[in-house]
């Protein structure tokens, strides 16, 4: 699918989020792809955390090594950090790693779905690393534009560090006005997910709102017609 994604012209760009554990064997063709940055997934530091977290018996080297990769063939590549009581120790070293190497990172409190309940006891705040963040420097701001979660943005020395912070609270939009679900919601309106049976999903929660795409797979006129009106009628609160 990489090596087949046309080039997405002016406006719009390409993320690859991934473990990084891939990325060595596969940098050779990466590197022809029209990726504009990638984000690899760095919720751990040693290899206790690791297979406390992700419960592999692959050691760290490996992730960083995919970092490295990364690094070798994109001008842009970024981290993120899920908040988690088997990493809480680490989150500053992770700060440090990507500090040194000038890469953004993002680090994410983990919120309570359906899908992550059994590890509801891992979750942590944020709170610690924002007042860290805070003794390193004073460029800090809080964007709340569009939908989606809030995030503190801060700059060290040029590299931005977000922290996607539930003290900042959610943005919705229309159609969550009357969402029975609004109460649980943990993110708002910020993505469009297309699944793996065809289908576009503006929320995660609310399957009635789900729009089967299979049979406009072949006309990208008509694909990209329904794909905007959903979305307008989504937002203006009209599905």
């Amino acid at each position: 699918m990489l090596e087949h994604l046309p080039e997405p012209g002016p406006d719009a760009s390409y993320t690859l989020i991934t473990n990084g554990l891939l990325v060595r064997a596969n940098q050779e063709w990466l590197a022809r792809s029209p990726l504009d940055k990638v984000k690899i997934s760095l919720h751990y530091f040693t290899d206790e955390s690791l297979r406390a977290i992700a419960k592999t018996r692959i050691g760290i080297n490996a992730v960083l090594d995919g970092i490295e990769a990364a690094r070798e063939i994109f001008e842009r590549v970024e981290l993120n950090t899920l908040l988690q009581r088997e990493n809480a120790h680490e989150v500053r070293d992770i700060l440090h790693f990507a500090l040194d190497r000038r890469m953004p990172v993002q680090f994410i409190e983990l919120v309570g779905t359906d899908f992550n309940e059994s590890r509801a006891s891992s979750a942590v705040s944020a709170d610690e690393i924002v007042n860290y963040l805070r003794t390193l420097t004073t460029d800090e701001h809080t964007e709340v534009a569009g939908v989606g979660q809030g995030r503190r943005v801060f700059r060290i020395d040029g590299v931005e560090i977000d922290v996607i912070h539930r003290n900042l609270g959610r943005h919705h939009v229309g159609q969550c006005g009357t969402c029975p679900f609004r109460a649980k919601c943990v993110e708002g309106f910020w993505a469009l997910r297309f699944d793996h049976d065809g289908g576009l999903q503006p929320c995660l929660l609310r399957e009635d709102l789900r729009l089967d795409l299979k049979e406009l797979l072949a006309t990208p006129r008509r694909l990209a017609e329904a794909v905007a009106g959903h979305v307008t009628a989504f937002t203006e609160g009209t599905l």
